[in-house]
């Protein structure tokens, strides 16, 4: 029987990319690296006669949620909830589809496992134009490494074994789909020596540098975060641009001692999960009596 369900999905920040479109969404992707956040979006689905679709209590139209929804064959009313900002390359559009798919999937009891929601979210940010890498880091969680492009059983992750503070700003909006949808060989070459060199030394300082080299090298500095990441080099920080957004973000307190005042999170320990019922505190559970003669 239909009812209600609420997932999280943390934010997910892009350093670096190459991107690998392919007929196939499944296939279609990209290579690249990044950091997923404690900060994140809250997705809660219900059953409705038509889909309607919602953020921060205002309707929007947000094409990969509806995408998800069609693909499992359902309308609904799904509700979402999150303090990152739209379109500044926080992945967004990404964590609603993916907490859609997990929400959906319980509400309706479809009994899809994981990979094949993870997939379903996936293709439809690809079929959108919205994002390319978002949905598959953000089911992983941490600081995810994506080595080969496409949903999984195509894809391959891997990651850096750390977590961290995260800090950033954001200037305004950068369209994803406009730069995606036009020539990314610059980028895409770039995206391939960022990873090569994370590759070789997995390390949060390698990625901040390679982060750095890549948005440099891509051509995809705005003013305003070149400005900043230069002021946080200056106090001896680490700072990039989140892609694909007017933002940067910072590792440690780079931000707060180059004389912003950002928003402050944690790199996010796991992935996406369906929230359920957290009324019953962990101390309640009582272990199991001893079987008879184990005493």
């Amino acid at each position: 029987m239909a009812g209600e369900a609420a997932a999280f999905v943390p934010g997910h920040v892009t350093g670096f990319f190459s991107a690998h479109p392919d007929d196939d969404p499944r296939v279609a992707g990209s290579r690249g690296a990044g950091v997923t956040l404690s900060h994140g979006v809250t997705v809660r689905v219900r059953p409705a006669e038509s889909t309607t679709v919602t953020l921060e209590g205002e309707t929007i139209r947000v094409d990969p949620v509806e995408r998800v929804l069609d693909a499992l064959s359902v309308t609904a009313t799904v509700d979402a909830e999150t303090s990152l900002p739209l379109g500044a390359g926080f992945g967004v559009s990404g964590a609603m589809a993916l907490g859609t798919a997990l929400a959906a999937n319980d509400a309706f009891e479809r009994a899809l496992s994981e990979n094949e929601l993870v997939t379903l979210a996936h293709g439809a940010e690809v079929q959108s134009g919205t994002g390319l890498g978002d949905v598959v880091a953000q089911a992983h969680g941490g600081v995810p490494i994506r080595l080969e492009p496409g949903a999984p059983g195509e894809g391959l992750l891997d990651g850096i074994p750390a977590q961290t503070r995260v800090e950033y700003v954001t200037f305004g909006e950068l369209s994803t789909e406009d730069v995606l949808s036009g020539d990314t060989a610059r980028l895409s070459e770039a995206g391939t020596r960022a990873l090569s060199s994370l590759v070789e030394r997995p390390t949060l300082d390698r990625f901040m540098l390679a982060s750095r080299r890549f948005a440099r090298e891509a051509g995809l500095l705005t003013d305003r975060v070149e400005e900043a990441i230069r002021e946080v080099n200056a106090v001896d920080g680490e700072a990039s641009m989140a892609m694909l957004g007017d933002s940067v973000f910072a590792l440690g307190t780079g931000l707060s001692e180059a004389g912003y005042d950002p928003t402050v999170c944690q790199s996010h320990p796991a992935g996406a999960r369906l929230l359920g019922d957290q009324t019953l505190p962990l101390e309640s559970c009582e272990p199991s009596p001893p079987a008879p003669g184990r005493e």
